[in-house]
Parts: structure tokens; sequence; C-alpha cells
């Protein structure tokens, strides 16, 4: 199906359902219920969940006042909210306020006294201090502008005895940390990230996925010839497919393979990602033959550990908690609002989820429902270490969805921060927790203990005191009795 015929189809739909809208920022705002939300038990069954998030707009270019945009390939939003659109199509950058207006278009700059323009820029990045990062593929190089859109450097080139002599740099992806290391990820390079100094000097890589193959393959490779393992498939390290970081500097990054399809890369570059949920955060545990697994293309990390990330191949979202548990999913392929045809990235601006799709051109603005409110503020609650509010929020979200198992493991983390041991008991039996349950039990039964020791003593003592006394009126009455036989027999 063609995309201008997709394009159709939704008009024509977002026409026939809400017969208008609601302004938002010159865009078309809409509400609506597009599907069936959905989690997953600890037995791996599928079970219905309400909706965290719901769409709420979808921004064209030409709503925007920014003209159509042609192929976007990605987004991010700056910490005051200000939004950053990458049109690779029309080689240029739309900038956006917090209230989906244009503030300015960023199609060139100024280098050595004449202008400069991008080829196929790929991926984008706004620092703490507005400076804007481009990574400009077609050039083979980076970009890096100021506040104010002025040349500040340019990274191309890199060069390094880690590189082979006809290495060709085209980044598509990039970060950027508090330092001003920038980590970029290249077309064809399979040994990480590509790790650059403030200066734009390469000082090396982050992060190598690891080459696996089963114990069959290895063997077969072992008992083979030199002849059959030239015929043989390569191992080869997989590409990283995109990237993002925290506040505190770790990379967060999905790839191609389906076992650790997410890391968390701490600065030596080891995954050190929590994988405690009931199954890895990998999108979809259930699968057809022909959809296949998850297809991640982008990845977002928010505060509180929480992380969200998108799946191409069906245009759903998952987010997780820091522990690994999935929260929640939202979207999908199709041409309704609220689904898409080719989703390329994905950000927040505040709790709403902005999603771009780059056949569409347009951009898919998803706001939070009552529930996912709650459940948003009560992992944070927990992360935040408010015992009380975590618990008075699980036990709501608990209420608005009883399938949640991960949030009775909530409240019972909760309940064990409070000491209230036979009530965390409990629900980390309903979760499945089985690590926290027995951690709980331990401290239950010294609790139990300690409540029960004087009584239990006290008893021990009383009861030997008087198996002391009964053994002594025993061998006084044996002597008593003895002594009565031998005076009758005198």
């Amino acid at each position: 199906m063609s995309s201008t015929l997709l394009r159709v189809r939704r008009s024509l739909w977002i026409a026939f359902v809400c017969l208008g809208g609601i302004g938002l920022g010159g865009a078309h705002a809409i509400a609506a219920d597009t599907s069936s939300s959905y989690n997953y038990t600890y037995w791996g069954d599928t079970v219905a969940s309400p909706d965290a998030y719901e769409p709420a707009a979808l921004l064209t270019g030409k709503d925007l006042g920014a003209g159509t945009f042609n192929k976007p390939s990605d987004l991010d939003v700056a910490p005051d909210g200000t939004i950053y659109v990458l049109d690779s199509g029309n080689n240029r950058v739309v900038v956006l306020d917090a209230g989906f207006r244009l503030v300015r278009i960023v199609d060139a700059f100024e280098q050595d006294g004449a202008a400069d323009a991008f080829s196929n820029p790929q991926g984008l990045f706004v620092a703490g201090n507005k400076h804007l990062y481009i990574a400009d593929t077609g050039n083979q190089r980076i970009v890096q502008l100021d506040a104010d859109d002025r040349l500040v450097q340019i990274v191309d080139h890199p060069e390094s005895e880690l590189l082979a002599a006809d290495f060709q740099f085209k980044p598509t992806r990039l970060v950027v940390d508090k330092a001003n290391r920038m980590y970029a990820m290249a077309a064809g390079v399979f040994d990480g990230f590509m790790e650059f100094a403030s200066d734009g000097t390469f000082t090396s890589f982050v992060g190598a996925n690891k080459v696996t193959f089963t114990p069959s393959e290895y063997l077969w490779k072992m008992l083979s010839t030199r002849a059959q393992r030239s015929q043989m498939v390569m191992f080869t390290p997989t590409e990283f497919t995109n990237l993002d970081i925290d506040d505190e500097g770790f990379l967060y990054a999905t790839n191609g393979q389906r076992s650790g399809s997410v890391r968390k890369l701490n600065g030596r570059g080891n995954d050190i990602l929590k994988r405690n949920g009931y199954f890895p955060p990998e999108g979809d545990i259930r699968y057809t033959t022909a959809d296949g697994p998850a297809r991640l293309v982008d990845i977002d990390v928010t505060d509180s550990d929480m992380y969200s990330i998108l799946d191409a191949n069906r245009g759903r979202i998952f987010t997780y908690n820091g522990d690994g548990y999935l929260m929640y999913v939202f979207g999908g392929i199709g041409n309704q609002l609220g689904a898409f045809d080719t989703p390329t990235a994905i950000d927040r601006l505040g709790d709403d989820f902005l999603v771009l799709d780059k056949a569409l051109g347009e951009i898919t603005v998803f706001r939070t429902t009552e529930y996912g409110r709650t459940l948003n503020e009560a992992v944070r609650s927990y992360f935040r270490g408010d015992e009380d509010q975590a618990y008075q929020l699980f036990r709501r979200t608990i209420d608005m969805n009883a399938n949640l198992e991960f949030a009775y493991s909530g409240v019972g983390k909760a309940l064990l921060r409070q000491g209230d041991y036979a009530a965390a008991l409990q629900y980390f039996k309903r979760s499945e927790d089985r690590s926290h349950y027995s951690k709980t039990f331990l401290l239950y039964r010294k609790q139990v203990m300690r409540a029960y020791f004087p009584q239990v003593m006290t008893g021990l003592l009383v009861l030997a005191a008087l198996a002391i006394v009964w053994r002594k009126l025993r061998k006084m009455s044996g002597k008593r009795k003895v002594s009565s036989v031998e005076h009758n027999v005198v």
C-alpha cells in the first residue's frame, strides 16, 4: 500500500470519527482509542490492560508551517521542551517550541565565510547548552552548531590505528554526554559506538557487540575443513541500531540481536542493564514465524531509569521500569490515528510521547491516561524511595488493572521497606517475585522469632522448672515407698 493511499485513508478515518478537531499549535488534535492494550504474565500469557497512552494529535510539516516533511529520520526534545525534527529528505532541521509552534528552520550554516549545507543527515542530538549536533551522513561528518546556529566544529575523517586505511566515516546516530564527549553510531562499524573527545578527536570504540553462536555451530566449525569454513556464514558482530544517554552518562543501546537487544553501557562499555522482569526487554515475546521478532530502531530513556523501545516491525512502543518489568504497550501498524507506516524515532515531551513516521512524514503525539499517569508516578515514587507514595499509587494501579502482576511486587517492595513483612509476602506471592519472597520470608522469620522469643524462653524455662520439680517429687515419692516396704518387712 502506497504512502499516499495510507495518508488518504487515515485522513478519511479521522474525519469520519472526529468530524473536526481541537487546535493544538496549528495541528489537528484528536483523541481516540485505537487498539486494545495488553501485557504479559509471569507465565507468558497475554492479558488485557488499560491504555496507558492514547493518541492526542497528528502533526504534519504543513500543519506546522514548515512545508511537507520528506523522509524525516530523527527527533530530539531539548531539556527546555524545544523540539528538533530532522527532515532528512529536505536536508534541514525544523525547530518547534513546546507548543508545537515553528521557531526556525536550520538548513545551512556559515563556514569560512561561505554557506554550507547538509546532505542526507540521519541523526541529531541537542545538548544541555542547546548546542545542536547533526550526523551529516552524506557529507561523512558530524556538525556542531551553537544555540544561535553558528558553527562550533566539524568532526570528519577520524584517524586512528583502530580504523582501516580506507575507512569511510558515515555517522547515522549520536548522543553527547555532559563532558561534551560524542558517541556516534556509524554505518558499517561493528566494533561498537565511536567515542570522540570534546575537541572532535576519535578516542576509542565503546560497547562492541559480542559474537554469539550455538554450541552446534561451534562444533561444526571446529570439525570442518578450511575450505568448508570459508563457505560458512561469518560470525560477525551485529551493528547497533540506535542509542540514547541518561543524566548519569550511561548509554542505552538497541541492536539487531534477539538476545540482549537492549543494553545499558557504563564507561567501560560493560552491559549493566537490569533484567529482573518476567522476560527480557525485547518487545513482544509472542509472534508468528511470518512476523518474526521485534526490530528495534530507537530507544528513549527518561527519569527514574524508565526506558522505551520502538519496534518498527509492529509499530509498537514498549516501556520498562529500571528493573526490566514491562509497564505498558501502545501503538501499532495501520492507517488509523495512533498507528504508523514506518515509525523511526521516539522521544518524550514531559510525559507525552512523540513518534516520528518516516514514510508519512508525520509526528503522532500520545498523551497519558489516568492509568498511565498513575503507573508512571508509582514507578518514580519507588525510585525516589518514597514508600508511602509508591504504596498508594501501586494500589491504585492494581485497582485499575488487576492483571499487572509486577505492580503487586511494587506494593510488596513498598511494604518491605516499611517493615510489614507479612503483608509483603502476600503481594510477592501474587506477583511471582520469588527472589523478594525468599528475602522477605527470612526477614519475617527473624521478626517473628524476635517478637515471640521472650514468651517462648519463659515458657521453656517454666517447663524446665516444672520438669525438675516433678523429677524431685517423683524421686521423693520413690524413697517413701522403699522405706515403707522395709518397715513392713521388719
